[in-house]
């Protein structure tokens, strides 16, 4: 594994080419300026608007300043994450936001007026200018939000309120990526030195105990020192959640968050109430992880262990990225080839450095390319990240390849099918092209462990955010001693009794940021129990199931994410894909059981 003390040693061909945004910084501020003027010509329709023809020209002089809005925002946010620690990024990507803050209150009268006018009018004025006809979908689509939208002052306020909504996710953001500074470790010589993450994700999977443990407490000592501030953080951003939710008269803060997407709450009741009906195989495996360690006690810090000793590879990222290509050979030519192509055209960051943002993510810039932040570490585990992340990318490029702008934005709920369809495969692909038993149970245990990582990981998450959301819509104090006690109490009901518990499994809370973008985390679930039923399809072969699941990937939002996945093949109003999907994970666990 390379390690990078730098940006300026990782060779350029694994770095992004952020001039395929802006050639320079004067670029990037020309387009600032231009986006100041238009946010003054948009806010001089406040009121002007008195027929179709100017309903047009404001659309249209929108959808053109979101257009460079959005490539200004995304550099400032990629260079930002590049290294957090920079004050010039910090400030450039603050820019951004405030000038996006001003152009939300520049649309602010938008939908208070819209609603205000008749539908029979709008689609007068639809059959009147051929152009709103681009727009019709979407302006229908409003009428949705009519009992929600607030009067033009109210929203306007709102708007000017953004920074401040958005405080605790930047604060959070801001500890866990520029601030923590995690304990110290042994290294090979005997020194201390300071723990990283990426030294840490290696280090949690240590076949020496001694090693995991030393890192377990390394890398939690700073959440747990933290852990009122950050607990502080999490409260206001679940109470803000609560508060607008309140304000636009959502039943509950949830279910404002399944509106956009037309998602029944029955989805996400059932996904929970499924998923812990079903739970047994993931204590059974508990169990099997005790016993094939030989420890007397199970810890936290024995969960990612792999079960199967002797088996860690070194993965170049070069010969990553070739076993990627070819375990995606189900998708057809076409996809592998434009796949391909991302590599050589720096699409991807590909190398931790210091002060760079940790995890990993693809950013699709429509009329640019998708951008892919990686944290690669020359592992089966970046393997996997590396082909989930090119499965969003691939989303992306197709989606903003056939769907105009309006419409080629994807759905966070369809997002995760993407991605895990390609880990499926990739799984799939090593598990029938080794030979070697003692590699077939590795490969098993870790999809065993990649189940349990994207589902009933992010099964638990949910419902730790449905109950902390109702909570807060109680009335009910969230703290720390709060926090700890649901966190402790669902991580149990999910593991199982095998686990002996650390103090710090109840801070587990802590470290998640995905908090702070609420209701989000079931979807990598219902994504995956989605996924499996489509990788299946794919593997067996049949060309109908392939262009359909194509067909999904170029869709964008041209419809709502429940239909797009009906229409490849999935119907996630009923249990039977999450109770399909939770059979699987039986199964392996049955086979992995044996095969032990």
């Amino acid at each position: 594994m390379k390690n990078y003390s730098s940006r300026k040693d990782v060779p350029a061909h694994e770095t992004w080419d952020l001039a395929d945004i802006y050639a320079s910084m004067e670029a990037w501020e020309a387009d600032y300026n231009k986006i100041v003027e238009m946010i003054e010509q948009l806010k001089m329709f406040d009121g002007t608007i008195k027929d179709a023809r100017s309903l047009c020209d404001y659309l249209q002089m929108k959808e053109s300043a979101r257009y460079n809005y959005s490539k200004l925002y995304v550099y400032a946010h990629l260079q930002m994450d590049l290294d957090t620690r920079v004050s010039a990024s910090q400030a450039l990507l603050e820019k951004a936001t405030r000038l996006g803050q001003n152009m939300s209150s520049a649309n602010a009268f938008f939908m208070p007026f819209l609603l205000s006018l008749e539908e029979t009018v709008l689609k007068a004025y639809i059959e009147e200018v051929k152009e709103l006809a681009y727009f019709e979908d979407d302006l229908l689509e409003a009428y949705r939000y009519k009992k929600h939208v607030l009067s033009k002052e109210k929203e306007e306020v709102l708007s000017k309120m953004g920074e401040a909504f958005s405080s605790p996710k930047q604060t959070f953001g801001m500890i866990n990526n520029a601030d923590i500074r995690f304990g110290e470790i042994t290294d090979e010589k005997g020194d201390k030195i300071r723990l990283t993450r990426g030294m840490y994700s290696k280090l949690i999977e240590d076949e020496k105990r001694d090693k995991r443990k030393e890192a377990y407490h390394a890398y939690y000592e700073p959440y747990v020192q933290l852990q009122n501030t950050i607990a502080s953080t999490l409260s206001s951003a679940i109470k803000n959640n609560v508060l607008l939710s309140e304000m636009r008269e959502y039943p509950s803060a949830l279910e404002r968050s399944l509106f956009s997407d037309m998602i029944p709450k029955e989805v996400y009741d059932n996904l929970i109430q499924s998923t812990k009906q079903n739970i047994k195989p993931l204590h059974d495996y508990m169990t099997i992880r005790k016993k094939q360690l030989g420890v007397e006690e199970l810890r936290a810090y024995d969960l990612s262990v792999p079960l199967v000793s002797g088996m860690r590879q070194e993965i170049s990222y070069d010969d990553a990225y070739d076993t990627m290509l070819k375990s995606l050979q189900p998708l057809g030519e076409e996809y592998v080839e434009t796949l391909k192509g991302f590599k050589e055209k720096r699409y991807i960051d590909v190398r931790e450095t210091p002060g760079k943002r940790s995890g990993a993510y693809n950013l699709g810039l429509y009329g640019v390319h998708p951008f892919v932040l990686l944290n690669h570490q020359d592992d089966l585990d970046s393997l996997f990240t590396l082909t989930h992340e090119m499965g969003h990318a691939m989303h992306s490029y197709y989606s903003s390849k056939h769907q105009p702008q309006i419409k080629a934005g994807y759905s966070i709920f369809v997002a995760e099918v993407a991605s895990t369809v390609n880990e499926i495969l990739l799984i799939r692909y090593l598990l029938n092209n080794t030979d070697d038993p003692q590699m077939k149970k590795h490969l098993l245990n870790h999809f065993i462990d990649q189940f349990k990582g994207t589902f009933f990981t992010q099964v638990m998450f949910a419902e730790f955010e449905k109950i902390t959301h109702e909570k807060a819509e109680n009335g009910e104090a969230l703290n720390a001693e709060a926090f700890n006690r649901i966190y402790e109490k669902l991580f149990r009901e999910y593991n199982g009794m095998d686990i002996v518990f650390d103090d710090e499994v109840k801070y587990g809370w802590t470290r998640i940021p995905h908090f702070y973008r609420p209701f989000y985390v079931y979807k990598y679930a219902t994504g995956f129990a989605s996924a499996i039923h489509l990788a299946d399809k794919l593997l067996e072969g049949d060309p109908a199931a392939q262009q359909a699941y194509l067909n999904f990937l170029k869709s964008g939002s041209s419809d709502y994410p429940l239909e797009l996945l009906k229409q490849a093949g999935v119907d996630l109003s009923k249990r039977e894909p999450i109770e399909h999907a939770l059979s699987i994970f039986a199964g392996l666990v049955d086979d992995f059981s044996k095969q032990l």
